[in-house]
């Protein structure tokens, strides 16, 4: 049997299958509803956030025969010949690897004919920032007027790269990241009905891991499938992503608290034998450190961190045994050091002096160091 990656098996078909984005669903089904169609749309926002899953439902609703409540019925004869990738009437196009201007001279010649058996014919542009400017002069006199049976959709993450032309022709949609919170009650739907046993710390692990993308999360829970032998724990996530383990962290900052030179060098020793890549290391502290800063500086702290209930219990007793401007001191440091551990010949000896400076409060060390 053919095996289909979790982001593909569970792309959505329906607009009441998107996550995250019910600003944009619900204006587009009503759009629909009412029969009151743009001819040109730009979805903007974040990689692996729904604009081009939106994009074909929304090209195979405008065509349906019986649309429930602005979704497609996926029943219909329109609905099942609009399923076939190799469609006519939704053409998906890649700017970045079509962005001539002679591509877009070619379109706006295809363009001139009528859907086979639809209603309209949709072109889905994706990544359409990559086109050249002669690509878009060319594309903006079809993108004003084009003919009746024609839906522009524009797809792009670079939005600011847009000649302010295209952008006042076109109705726009700003996706938004999607929560912790809703990736996680994703990925328990998926992994209860894949017959997949989990902990629940482990999927808000790859939640948080996914950075508010449905497609790096779900990618990031295949890798994680592929690692684990029965259940997902916490434990294999974090050896799967290479992250630090909380305790660790802990350790290692109340270590630069107590000024203990000898444990902070033996846990950078421990780190380093570990075979745990430096750089991943300070980008984990970095965060640690932000982390402790708002939970010591806001209220709604527990809202704000998409963290356990035992792990911020943790990060609040220790958060209290700094004062801010040693919180925001680390975080200077290390935050300013991630791309130094990049492409330093050392990064053991970088991350050494980094903490010693901390531990020394020697902040022309750490000026010279950023």
């Amino acid at each position: 049997m053919e095996h289909f990656s979790l982001y593909r098996k569970y792309r959505p078909t329906r607009f009441e299958d998107v996550i995250g984005q019910e600003h944009i669903t619900r204006a587009l089904k009503n759009q629909i509803i009412s029969d009151k169609i743009s001819h040109a749309y730009l979805f903007t926002g974040s990689r692996g956030i729904g604009k081009t899953s939106i994009a074909r439902i929304f090209a195979k609703a405008v065509n349906c025969e019986n649309n429930v409540n602005g979704s497609p019925c996926g029943n219909c004869p329109t609905c099942k010949r609009l399923e076939s990738e190799n469609d006519i009437n939704i053409i998906e196009i890649d700017a970045a690897s079509n962005n001539r201007v002679d591509d877009v001279r070619d379109l706006r010649e295809k363009v001139k004919f009528m859907p086979a058996g639809a209603k309209y014919k949709v072109y889905i542009i994706d990544e359409v920032h990559m086109l050249t400017d002669s690509a878009f002069n060319a594309l903006l006199k079809t993108l004003e007027e084009p003919p009746q049976h024609i839906i522009f959709i524009l797809a792009t993450t670079e939005v600011h790269k847009l000649p302010q032309t295209i952008l006042s022709r076109c109705t726009r949609f700003d996706f938004r990241l999607v929560s912790t919170e809703t990736l996680t009650k994703h990925l328990e739907d998926i992994f209860e009905r894949e017959g997949i046993k989990y902990e629940s710390d482990a999927l808000s692990a790859i939640a948080i891991a996914g950075e508010g993308s449905v497609r790096d999360t779900l990618s990031i829970a295949d890798c994680v499938l592929a690692y684990c032998d029965g259940v997902v724990t916490s434990e294999s996530v974090r050896k799967v992503l290479g992250t630090t383990d909380t305790k660790l962290l802990l350790d290692f900052t109340q270590s630069l608290k107590e000024k203990d030179v000898g444990k902070v060098l033996t846990l950078i020793n421990d780190i380093d034998k570990s075979g745990k890549n430096l750089s991943v290391f300070v980008k984990d502290m970095a965060k640690h450190v932000r982390n402790l800063l708002i939970c010591s500086s806001c209220a709604d702290a527990s809202s704000i961190l998409a963290e356990t209930e035992e792990d911020f219990k943790k990060l609040k007793e220790q958060s209290e045994s700094f004062e801010m401007s040693e919180l925001i001191n680390m975080l200077q440091v290390f935050g300013g050091a991630e791309n130094e551990l990049r492409y330093t010949l050392s990064p053991r000896i970088l991350l050494e002096t980094l903490a010693l400076s901390i531990i020394s409060g020697d902040s022309q060390v750490k000026k010279n160091l950023i």
